[in-house]
């Protein structure tokens, strides 16, 4: 009689052993601790980034503000340069502060010395030479009727009393004259005051030569063509720079010496300047 075949129990627990080790794989797990473990411990590590911060130009920087600054300075100094000196300047005869206007008719040319009414004189009768007045500097009282040639020619002419006027100021005036055409300078004794500047027609008379008026009358009165009789006549006379006539000296006109003369001689008799009592004026 056959026997029921009994289970084997190694083989039963067996199966159910691999059902789990099936259960395992078909899960597609594995165990832990293996081979994922070990991978994991064994990443790749990136290398240390070196971070190279870029230094900048400070000198350079420094430079260019120190030269911005520089230039800035320069430029702010020059306008207030400029708009002082433009500060003093006038445009009409009338913004020169005391400034005294005459009436003289021009080209009257004689050989006798003048009594002239203003004192230097600033107009009127006068010797056929000029006195140079290309920024001539003289160191004697140049005869006045030659001066007075040189105002027509549209110079100004700066006189002081070496008595009354300092070295300083002295200094100042020769600074202003020398080497500029249409300025002569000369000592003139007994004048009313220390320092007096003509043109034809117009004279100021100052204290010192810090005064603005001298600068104003320089600039606006030489070679004005609003009052310069012969405008456009030449100041060059070397002869007279060579030879100067001085107060008391009689004329060279007619002598036979090489004078500069530009027109002919008026009269041979004695002559005085126009009276100027009633069409003299002056700018308060």
């Amino acid at each position: 009689m056959a026997k029921d075949p009994k289970p084997e129990n190694g083989r039963a627990s067996g199966g159910t052993s691999r059902g789990g080790t099936g259960s395992s794989r078909a899960s597609g797990q594995r165990p832990s601790g293996q081979r994922g473990g070990a991978q994991a411990g064994k990443g790749r590590t990136r290398p240390p980034v070196n971070v190279v911060t870029q230094q900048r130009p400070w000198g350079l920087i420094a430079a260019a503000v120190a030269v911005v600054v520089f230039a800035a300075a320069v430029i702010t100094y020059a306008v207030v340069q400029v708009n002082e000196a433009n500060a003093d300047k006038v445009t009409s005869a009338d913004q020169i502060a005391g400034l005294q206007s005459y009436e003289y008719e021009g080209g009257l040319h004689v050989t006798t010395s003048v009594d002239y009414t203003e004192s230097p004189p600033v107009g009127g009768e006068h010797d056929n030479e000029w006195a140079d007045c290309t920024g001539t500097v003289y160191d004697v009282d140049i005869r006045h009727e030659n001066a007075v040639h040189s105002l027509e020619h549209g110079a100004v002419w700066i006189t002081y009393d070496p008595d009354a006027v300092s070295d300083d100021d002295l200094g100042t005036l020769e600074d202003l004259v020398d080497g500029r055409s249409g300025l002569m300078l000369s000592p003139y004794a007994g004048q009313s005051a220390p320092i007096s500047l003509q043109s034809w027609g117009h004279q100021v008379t100052v204290d010192s030569a810090s005064d603005v008026r001298v600068q104003q009358f320089a600039d606006f009165m030489a070679f004005n063509a609003d009052f310069t009789p012969e405008l456009g006549a030449t100041c060059e006379n070397p002869a007279f720079i060579t030879d100067p006539l001085v107060v008391g000296d009689v004329t060279r006109a007619g002598t036979g010496a090489a004078t500069a003369t530009d027109a002919p001689v008026a009269s041979d008799a004695p002559a005085s300047s126009a009276p100027a009592g009633e069409s003299g004026t002056t700018t308060p």
